[in-house]
């Protein structure tokens, strides 16, 4: 199936909201990859959901150019064109986009979109993430109800984080943030709906923070406390009534025990970001690859190797594969199998 359209994809949050479970929401960084969850989606029977940040968007574009924008466009136009083969439904995001990246980054696909948009078109991205949890709360909302009025007009959903998410991922370093900033507090979650509600007809994602940590961790390193989502929630519904309840995203969650990414779903978090752990899948089998034909691979002592040992598209198809497999490891894990759509 394609891309899917606006309509499509509030039908895939409301069920996913409404049924306590949450799409996988899968970093890429390649056509090899982007595969790896269309396939892993296709298996299940999974509606998904395919990102890219913008470290992602600039290997992409290539060592030379490093352009996000053009990474991102890159992998979106591979995404759109493949997917229609699947019979599954995609979206396609971008992830973690700083305040210092707005304009590098996401302007420029925001712009793209709205060609297409203009030509009968839909637009490139189905949703944008700006991250301005570094700025203070009043100045993140600004920015934020400043870019989700220009993603509304053009069916564009928009995902806001307010806290911090700890350690460090792709340049963001959080590792020595205060430990009160790791967690959102019911008041900012009832200003952030506030504010963003503000905008009429728009829709958007919240990532709130619950002691979520970016990076890799032995099972019982991350102290989660997803009663926060559950406080702030009750919060928003007390002042606003249920229909204000967030659509939450969870962000940061590699190491976290099974039992607290399934609390989580029970408190509005229908999007869960995974990236570390699929990196580590995607790399292991290249490893294993590397040492067990070590002198296949190399031209050792004036030999001349094996071509088809050395053939990226060996070890890359194992790459492809096992990192498959961990994308449905996460769609298991958030109780997403068999929850198509269709079309």
């Amino acid at each position: 199936m394609p891309v899917v359209d606006y309509k499509k994809y509030c039908q895939m949050l409301d069920n996913a909201k409404k049924n306590k479970f949450a799409y996988p929401a899968i970093n890429v960084t390649s056509e090899i990859s982007a595969n790896a969850c269309l396939e892993a989606f296709a298996e299940l029977k999974c509606d998904g959901i395919i990102q890219v940040s913008t470290g992602g968007g600039e290997f992409a574009s290539g060592t030379m150019l490093k352009d996000a924008a053009l990474g991102a466009i890159s992998i979106a136009n591979h995404v759109h064109l493949v997917a229609e083969k699947y019979d599954i439904n995609v979206a396609l995001h971008t992830d973690h986009c700083p305040a210092k990246k707005v304009e590098p980054f996401l302007m420029p696909l925001i712009e793209e979109s709205r060609k297409r948009v203009k030509a009968g078109l839909k637009p490139l991205f189905n949703s944008h993430m700006f991250d301005g949890s570094e700025l203070p709360l009043k100045d993140n909302m600004d920015k934020a109800v400043e870019l989700l009025k220009m993603c509304n007009e053009l069916g564009i959903i928009l995902e806001v984080e307010a806290g911090v998410v700890g350690g460090e991922e792709d340049g963001v370093n959080n590792e020595g943030a205060p430990k009160e900033k790791l967690y959102t507090t019911p008041e900012d979650m009832v200003e952030v709906h506030k504010r963003l509600s503000s905008v009429k007809d728009a829709r958007f994602m919240f990532a709130a923070t619950f002691g979520n940590v970016h990076g890799v961790y032995k099972p019982g390193n991350v102290k989660l406390r997803p009663d926060i989502l559950k406080h702030g929630q009750d919060a928003v519904v007390a002042k606003y009534g249920p229909e204000a309840s967030f659509y939450l995203v969870f962000h940061g969650g590699s190491g976290s025990a099974l039992s607290e990414i399934r609390e989580t779903l029970e408190y509005g978090v229908i999007k869960m970001n995974v990236d570390t752990d699929t990196q580590y899948a995607f790399t292991r089998p290249l490893v294993d690859h590397m040492l067990k034909n070590y002198d296949g691979v190399l031209k050792v002592e004036g030999e001349v190797g094996n071509k088809k040992l050395y053939d990226p598209r060996t070890y890359l198809k194992k790459s492809e594969e096992s990192m498959k497999e961990r994308v449905k490891q996460a769609v298991k894990d958030l109780r997403a199998e068999g929850t198509t759509l269709g079309r």
